[in-house]
């Protein structure tokens, strides 16, 4: 989710970049140039980066952060166990 303070018109922009990094990944990888392939996926992390869907959280709700974690180290893994 992208951060909701951003004002629509940079968060348009942002998805904009976001969306022509994507399809020179895919431009790149179709072409097999490598060297390209990594300037986009490059691309595509800042534009991410600038909306908060990577990088430091944007909100501040108190609640731990369990993004990037094994769901077995959280306290979601007796329910990801009942699952299977």
């Amino acid at each position: 989710m992208s951060n909701p303070a951003l004002d629509e018109a940079e968060r348009a922009r942002l998805v904009g970049e976001l969306m022509a990094a994507r399809r020179a990944v895919g431009a790149s990888q179709r072409n097999g140039d490598a060297e390209a392939l990594a300037q986009a996926r490059a691309q595509v992390d800042r534009a991410k980066r600038a909306l908060g869907e990577r990088g430091p959280v944007w909100w501040d709700d108190g609640a731990p952060d369990y993004n990037r974690r094994m769901v077995a180290n959280t306290p979601y893994a007796d329910w990801f166990a009942a699952l299977r």
